[in-house]
């Protein structure tokens, strides 16, 4: 009986020849989320009355409303891990994680009127609102 010798298969492409490794540039993430200017000063003001340290104002969405969800705001005494962070006009939000997908893209305003005032988000994002304007969906 013969034994013959076989080579190993041919690869179809060869591995690159090691060298030095060029590192990637990233580029910044974009921002979660914008601030007016006016909702800016608003912030400023409900931090500065508020009396105490305070590390930002937690934004975050949570179901609620005739439509299904809504937008919260509270104060933040720290920030969490994993909290998104937005620095604009002097304030800090901190988007909770859960609520990052829902809120990319969106503008956070304050507009005073004659019988009313608020924060208004303008969520490109949102399929429809209640007719209160309370709550959304997407």
């Amino acid at each position: 009986m013969s034994t013959t010798e076989t080579s190993p298969p041919a690869t179809a492409a060869a591995a690159p020849a090691p060298g030095p490794t060029v590192p990637r540039v990233r580029r910044p993430r974009p921002q979660v989320m914008s601030v007016t200017p006016a909702a800016a000063e608003r912030v400023k003001a409900l931090i500065d009355g508020r009396g105490k340290p305070t590390a930002g104002i937690r934004i975050g969405v949570r179901t609620k409303g005739c439509s299904g969800m809504s937008y919260t705001l509270e104060f933040a005494d720290a920030q969490q891990p994993m909290d998104e962070v937005v620095e604009a006009g002097g304030i800090k939000l901190l988007i909770d994680p859960k609520a990052s997908l829902f809120l990319i893209g969106t503008e956070m305003d304050y507009e005073e009127e004659k019988l009313k005032s608020g924060f208004v988000f303008r969520n490109p994002n949102e399929k429809g609102r209640c007719g209160c304007g309370e709550s959304f969906h997407v």
